[in-house]
């Protein structure tokens, strides 16, 4: 049986990566999902072709999650299609690694927008369609745990994130709405490939510092999505999920 059928999932920043991976995991157990796009709307429509060739329903929706009236837009849309919301995944995330030294206004700017603001004006449009046994999903990373060098601006935001999800987890519990923090380690993404992050010395450190021996792959994060986002975890809320095979 589908865990989701019938449910309504929005998932931003779903174009590729660990968003496509959820967005597809969570069409594949019969929620309806809006795709959301910020610049690449080949992947977005990629991904939504995926879901109905599966025999799911989907769309892809363009907006930048740090603009308001976009962040609106996004949820407005799954209201047309679909005329409800079960499901919040606030995917969007940006990052730029830097020393101390050398970070910049521009890149701490760009970070918080797109990484905290975002999805604080994605919940804030989100809540008001949100109902008893709806669930909230904030992506942050384990790097609020690992704490590496060179991340201060990125770890910032992801603890951000963490806080915010506390935050919201006591403030909408009492409307039995969920919110927890999905916390992917290093994964094998077109962004990581692009940044240099697979296939060298950054990622063989990585492996040896993971217990289950790999960088981790966007299905292995996708599934724990769909486990948040399903009645199986109705009895979790406020929760820190760390998803990086044991790394530290």
């Amino acid at each position: 049986m589908s865990k989701l059928k019938g449910k309504v999932a929005v998932v931003t920043g779903a174009s590729k990566g660990i968003g496509a991976a959820i967005a597809k995991a969570l069409g594949a157990e019969g929620a309806s999902v809006v795709v959301n796009y910020a610049s690449s709307k080949a992947g977005a429509d990629a991904v939504v072709n995926d879901i109905v060739k599966a025999g799911g329903k989907a769309v892809a929706v363009q907006g930048d999650v740090s603009k308001a009236a976009d962040a609106q837009a996004i949820i407005d849309a799954a209201i047309k299609h679909y005329g409800r919301l079960d499901t919040l995944v606030n995917n969007s995330g940006v990052y730029e690694f830097a020393p101390i030294e050398t970070f910049t206004e521009e890149q701490f700017d760009r970070q918080f927008n797109v990484n905290v603001r975002g999805l604080l004006l994605t919940t804030q449009a989100a809540v008001k369609h949100l109902g008893e046994g709806a669930s909230i999903i904030n992506i942050g990373s384990v790097v609020t745990r690992a704490v590496p060098a060179n991340t201060v601006v990125y770890t910032a935001t992801k603890g951000a994130v963490d806080a915010i999800t506390g935050v919201l987890s006591q403030e909408l519990g009492p409307r039995k709405i969920r919110v927890n923090a999905l916390n992917p380690g290093m994964v094998e993404t077109e962004g990581a490939v692009a940044a240099g992050a697979i296939g060298g010395d950054f990622e063989k450190y990585a492996v040896a510092h993971t217990p289950l021996g790999r960088v981790g792959q966007p299905n292995d994060i996708a599934s724990i999505a769909v486990f948040l986002a399903s009645d199986d975890a109705y009895w979790l809320t406020g929760e820190r999920l760390y998803a990086g095979g044991g790394a530290r």
